[in-house]
């Protein structure tokens, strides 16, 4: 996930607007690929992908909207910034309801629009970042012995060495060597952290 090259993707079927935009992301040093049809993009979409979309509300065939919805069910993480007329406003704050990253009404100034591009790229790397972090831990736990698993919540619960020794009839020298192994496991030398990592994986489980 981390490997994917972040990219704007443009989807906007005006040509002139959509090569126009293409020239300015990519004098500001960013990677773009564009697409005349949301379709297209459908097509090319990928979990790995990297960067934001800057989607066209309206367009022949599938229109942003659609393309959105069609994302939404597939649980796209890519924030996306719809281009609206003036008309579309009122469309625009419902697509926000649905999770876009933002709006922006035509004309508009381009500083305004890589600042919106900008927003949406950062956030991007902090959602990625935190799935990767999220990952890390579920494959450290992945590591765990079941009786390193028994350890670790009874340690989570607050229990001290002798009373897990006592309620699992072994010697408290073998809980506080089980209790070693899950803390260099899981990459932590403190409790409240390892209470921090746990719950952070399983709010979303």
């Amino acid at each position: 996930m981390g490997d994917a090259e972040e990219t704007v993707f443009v989807v906007e079927d005006d040509e002139a607007v959509r090569d126009s935009l293409a020239m300015l992301l990519q004098s500001e040093g960013m990677r773009v690929a564009s697409y005349e049809q949301a379709e297209a993009f459908l097509a090319d979409w990928s979990p790995d992908m990297a960067g934001c979309i800057v989607l066209d509300i309206r367009m022949p065939g599938m229109d942003g909207m659609a393309l959105q919805r069609a994302l939404n069910e597939r649980h796209s993480m890519l924030p996306i910034i719809f281009v609206t007329g003036h008309g579309d406003v009122p469309l625009a704050v419902e697509a926000m309801r649905h999770g876009a990253d933002d709006f922006i009404e035509k004309p508009y100034r381009e500083d305004q629009l890589l600042e919106k591009i900008n927003q949406a790229l950062q956030r991007d790397r902090e959602q990625r970042e935190t799935l990767a972090q999220k990952q890390l831990i579920r494959d450290r736990l992945a590591t765990l012995t079941p009786r390193e698993h028994e350890i670790m919540e009874r340690m989570m619960a607050g229990q001290a060495n002798k009373v897990i020794a006592i309620e699992l009839d072994i010697s408290q020298r073998t809980v506080e060597i089980h209790r070693s192994r899950v803390m260099h496991k899981m990459g932590t030398h403190s409790l409240a952290q390892l209470v921090r990592m746990v719950l952070s994986v399983r709010e979303v489980e």
